[in-house]
Protein backbone atom coordinates (compact mmCIF):
# COMPACT_ATOMS: atom_id res chain seq x y z
CA UNK A 1 0.00 0.00 0.00
CA UNK A 2 2.61 2.22 0.92
CA UNK A 3 5.21 3.75 -2.15
CA UNK A 4 8.68 1.04 -1.48
CA UNK A 5 10.68 4.66 -3.06
CA UNK A 6 9.03 6.86 -0.78
CA UNK A 7 8.44 5.09 2.64
CA UNK A 8 12.58 5.40 3.06
CA UNK A 9 12.82 8.45 2.65
CA UNK A 10 9.79 9.33 4.76
CA UNK A 11 11.36 7.08 7.82
CA UNK A 12 14.25 8.59 6.90
CA UNK A 13 13.16 12.17 7.63
CA UNK A 14 10.96 11.12 10.59
CA UNK A 15 13.77 9.78 12.66
CA UNK A 16 15.69 13.24 11.60
CA UNK A 17 12.71 15.26 12.68
CA UNK A 18 12.17 12.73 15.73
CA UNK A 19 15.74 13.48 17.28
CA UNK A 20 16.21 17.32 16.12
CA UNK A 21 15.87 19.41 19.48
CA UNK A 22 12.78 21.48 19.00
CA UNK A 23 9.82 22.69 21.24
CA UNK A 24 8.62 19.32 22.15
CA UNK A 25 11.76 17.64 22.82
CA UNK A 26 12.88 21.07 24.98
CA UNK A 27 8.92 20.99 26.84
CA UNK A 28 9.65 17.47 27.37
CA UNK A 29 13.09 17.68 29.22
CA UNK A 30 11.42 20.71 31.17
CA UNK A 31 8.85 19.21 32.56
CA UNK A 32 10.95 15.91 33.54
CA UNK A 33 13.76 18.57 35.00
CA UNK A 34 10.90 19.90 37.01
CA UNK A 35 9.07 16.98 37.74
CA UNK A 36 11.23 13.96 37.19
CA UNK A 37 11.27 11.06 35.47
CA UNK A 38 6.95 10.27 36.07
CA UNK A 39 5.95 13.81 34.60
CA UNK A 40 8.14 13.80 31.52
CA UNK A 41 6.91 10.67 30.47
CA UNK A 42 3.40 11.29 31.05
CA UNK A 43 3.94 14.60 29.25
CA UNK A 44 5.28 12.69 26.26
CA UNK A 45 2.70 10.27 26.37
CA UNK A 46 -0.09 13.70 26.17
CA UNK A 47 1.58 15.05 23.16
CA UNK A 48 1.25 11.14 21.42
CA UNK A 49 -2.30 11.59 21.71
CA UNK A 50 -2.53 14.93 21.06
CA UNK A 51 -0.03 14.42 17.94
CA UNK A 52 -2.69 11.37 16.50
CA UNK A 53 -5.62 13.68 16.99
CA UNK A 54 -3.88 16.47 14.27
CA UNK A 55 -3.03 13.11 11.77
CA UNK A 56 -6.38 11.72 12.13
CA UNK A 57 -8.50 15.32 11.53
CA UNK A 58 -5.60 16.04 8.72
CA UNK A 59 -6.00 12.33 7.35
CA UNK A 60 -9.78 13.07 6.00
CA UNK A 61 -9.32 16.56 5.61
CA UNK A 62 -6.06 16.11 3.29
CA UNK A 63 -7.74 12.59 1.73
CA UNK A 64 -10.90 14.97 0.68
CA UNK A 65 -8.67 17.32 -1.09
CA UNK A 66 -6.67 14.80 -2.64
CA UNK A 67 -9.58 13.21 -4.18
CA UNK A 68 -10.99 16.79 -6.07
CA UNK A 69 -8.54 17.39 -8.67
CA UNK A 70 -4.75 17.21 -10.14
CA UNK A 71 -4.93 20.68 -9.38
CA UNK A 72 -5.57 20.60 -5.80
CA UNK A 73 -3.04 17.38 -5.27
CA UNK A 74 -0.35 19.33 -7.03
CA UNK A 75 -1.23 22.64 -4.68
CA UNK A 76 -0.86 20.64 -1.74
CA UNK A 77 2.46 19.11 -2.94
CA UNK A 78 4.10 22.31 -3.90
CA UNK A 79 2.77 24.04 -0.41
CA UNK A 80 3.62 21.45 1.42
CA UNK A 81 7.72 21.34 -0.42
CA UNK A 82 7.52 25.20 0.66
CA UNK A 83 7.41 24.70 3.93
CA UNK A 84 9.73 21.98 4.34
CA UNK A 85 12.49 24.48 3.21
CA UNK A 86 10.95 26.97 5.36
CA UNK A 87 11.46 24.69 8.45
CA UNK A 88 15.01 23.31 7.33
CA UNK A 89 16.00 27.40 6.63
CA UNK A 90 14.35 28.18 10.49
CA UNK A 91 16.45 25.23 12.07
CA UNK A 92 20.03 26.80 10.29
CA UNK A 93 18.83 30.29 11.51
CA UNK A 94 17.84 29.02 14.77
CA UNK A 95 21.42 26.64 15.47
CA UNK A 96 22.76 29.61 17.95
CA UNK A 97 19.27 29.24 20.17
CA UNK A 98 19.60 28.24 23.72
CA UNK A 99 16.38 26.74 23.60
CA UNK A 100 14.13 26.54 26.65
CA UNK A 101 15.72 23.29 28.60
CA UNK A 102 15.91 25.19 31.59
CA UNK A 103 12.86 27.35 31.60
CA UNK A 104 10.57 26.47 34.68
CA UNK A 105 7.60 25.10 34.07
CA UNK A 106 4.89 25.34 36.63
CA UNK A 107 3.95 22.33 38.85
CA UNK A 108 0.46 20.11 37.05
CA UNK A 109 -0.94 17.38 38.36
CA UNK A 110 -2.00 16.04 35.35
CA UNK A 111 1.05 16.24 32.97
CA UNK A 112 -1.07 13.94 30.90
CA UNK A 113 -3.76 15.97 30.32
CA UNK A 114 -1.92 19.05 30.26
CA UNK A 115 0.49 17.04 27.21
CA UNK A 116 -2.46 16.25 25.17
CA UNK A 117 -4.33 19.70 25.51
CA UNK A 118 -0.31 21.14 24.53
CA UNK A 119 -0.51 19.15 21.34
CA UNK A 120 -4.14 19.94 20.29
CA UNK A 121 -3.87 23.64 20.76
CA UNK A 122 -0.60 23.96 18.80
CA UNK A 123 -1.54 25.12 15.40
CA UNK A 124 1.91 24.33 14.32
CA UNK A 125 1.95 20.52 14.75
CA UNK A 126 -1.25 20.72 11.75
CA UNK A 127 0.35 22.58 10.05
CA UNK A 128 3.65 20.24 9.93
CA UNK A 129 1.05 16.95 9.53
CA UNK A 130 -1.09 18.77 6.37
CA UNK A 131 2.35 19.73 5.16
CA UNK A 132 4.56 16.67 5.27
CA UNK A 133 3.05 13.71 5.20
CA UNK A 134 1.15 13.78 1.72
CA UNK A 135 4.49 14.42 0.51
CA UNK A 136 4.99 10.62 0.54
CA UNK A 137 1.21 9.67 -0.18
CA UNK A 138 1.04 7.92 -3.69
CA UNK A 139 -3.24 8.57 -4.64
CA UNK A 140 -2.35 5.91 -7.63
CA UNK A 141 -1.62 3.41 -5.24
CA UNK A 142 -5.23 3.62 -3.32
CA UNK A 143 -6.33 4.14 0.08
CA UNK A 144 -5.00 7.54 1.01
CA UNK A 145 -6.71 8.02 4.17
CA UNK A 146 -5.35 4.62 5.21
CA UNK A 147 -1.46 5.73 3.83
CA UNK A 148 -1.83 8.93 5.60
CA UNK A 149 -2.52 7.40 8.56
CA UNK A 150 0.11 4.83 9.04
CA UNK A 151 2.59 7.82 7.91
CA UNK A 152 1.03 10.19 10.79
CA UNK A 153 0.98 7.71 13.46
CA UNK A 154 4.50 6.23 12.48
CA UNK A 155 6.12 10.03 12.66
CA UNK A 156 4.24 11.01 16.43
CA UNK A 157 5.75 6.92 17.56
CA UNK A 158 8.74 8.36 16.36
CA UNK A 159 8.73 11.55 18.20
CA UNK A 160 7.26 10.10 21.14
CA UNK A 161 10.01 7.56 21.61
CA UNK A 162 12.89 10.60 21.14
CA UNK A 163 10.77 12.23 24.17
CA UNK A 164 10.52 9.12 26.08
CA UNK A 165 14.44 9.11 25.84
CA UNK A 166 14.40 12.73 26.87
CA UNK A 167 12.70 12.20 30.20
CA UNK A 168 14.19 9.01 31.23
CA UNK A 169 18.21 10.72 30.67
CA UNK A 170 16.97 14.48 31.39
CA UNK A 171 19.77 15.28 33.58
CA UNK A 172 22.65 14.15 31.62
CA UNK A 173 20.72 15.77 28.47
CA UNK A 174 20.16 18.92 29.78
CA UNK A 175 24.12 19.40 30.77
CA UNK A 176 24.95 18.48 27.43
CA UNK A 177 22.67 20.83 25.68
CA UNK A 178 23.76 23.54 28.07
CA UNK A 179 27.57 22.71 27.65
CA UNK A 180 28.01 21.29 24.11
CA UNK A 181 26.54 24.62 21.92
CA UNK A 182 28.73 23.43 19.35
CA UNK A 183 27.23 20.31 18.53
CA UNK A 184 23.72 21.45 19.24
CA UNK A 185 24.93 23.83 16.43
CA UNK A 186 26.12 21.36 13.76
CA UNK A 187 23.16 18.76 14.16
CA UNK A 188 21.04 21.89 13.98
CA UNK A 189 22.49 23.03 10.92
CA UNK A 190 22.67 19.59 9.25
CA UNK A 191 19.33 18.93 10.03
CA UNK A 192 17.87 22.20 8.48
CA UNK A 193 19.83 21.66 5.19
CA UNK A 194 18.96 18.35 4.97
CA UNK A 195 14.95 19.71 5.41
CA UNK A 196 15.61 21.96 2.60
CA UNK A 197 17.04 19.32 0.51
CA UNK A 198 13.87 17.22 0.97
CA UNK A 199 12.14 19.95 0.25
CA UNK A 200 13.48 20.81 -3.38
CA UNK A 201 13.28 16.70 -3.79
CA UNK A 202 9.65 16.78 -3.55
CA UNK A 203 9.01 19.70 -5.25
CA UNK A 204 11.10 18.15 -8.15
CA UNK A 205 9.56 14.84 -7.93
CA UNK A 206 6.96 13.92 -10.57
CA UNK A 207 4.32 12.34 -7.80
CA UNK A 208 0.68 12.75 -9.70
CA UNK A 209 -1.26 9.72 -9.61
CA UNK A 210 -0.88 7.79 -12.77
Amino acid sequence: MLDPIRFPLFLSAAILLAVTPGPGIFYVLARSIAGGRRQGILSALGTLCGGLVHVIAAAFGISAILATSALAFETVRYAGAAYLIYLGVMMVRSRDDEGNANHPVAEQRHPLLQGVTTEVLNPKTALFFLSFIPQFVSPHRGHVTTQFLLLGGISVFLNTAADILVALFAGPLAGVMKRNVAFRRRQRTASGIAMIGLGVYVAATDSRPR
